[in-house]
């Protein structure tokens, strides 16, 4: 299933500036990866990896899953959650709508996170 929201559109642009921020959001796309694979197929420093990773997960193109391999050790593989972008060009400017790929461990966690800031309204509104 694709959520589609409203996004700032400098954030986006930001986001995807570099060559290098689209390259690894295309690899992730294709399969989960670590930063070091990401490096590796996209001939990148592992800083500069780190640097364009953190910013495609703020911006919630990609999704960060803890791994723990049978040794007890743990490493971080990186899933695009992108299903599409959208940018608009308006009289007042640029809108940019993005479609998140959303399994149904997201929308459950979702689902309960709004069922509770609902409730905490309903709950505030009667002594």
């Amino acid at each position: 299933m694709a959520v589609s929201e409203k996004r700032d559109p400098d954030a986006m642009f930001a986001a995807l500036c570099s060559d290098d921020a689209r390259e690894i959001l295309v690899a992730a796309h294709a399969e989960p990866r670590s930063a070091e694979e990401f490096a590796e197929h996209c001939d990148v420093s592992l800083p500069t990896v780190y640097r364009r990773v953190n910013t495609l997960v703020e911006q919630d193109l990609l999704r960060e899953n803890v791994q723990i391999d049978p040794d007890g050790n743990h490493y971080t593989l990186y899933v695009s959650n992108l299903d599409s972008l959208e940018f608009v060009l308006e009289a007042a400017g640029f809108v940019a709508s993005v479609r998140l790929r959303r399994d149904i461990v997201d929308r459950f966690g979702e689902f309960w996170r709004d069922l509770g800031a609902h409730s905490t309204r309903d709950t505030s509104n009667h002594p």
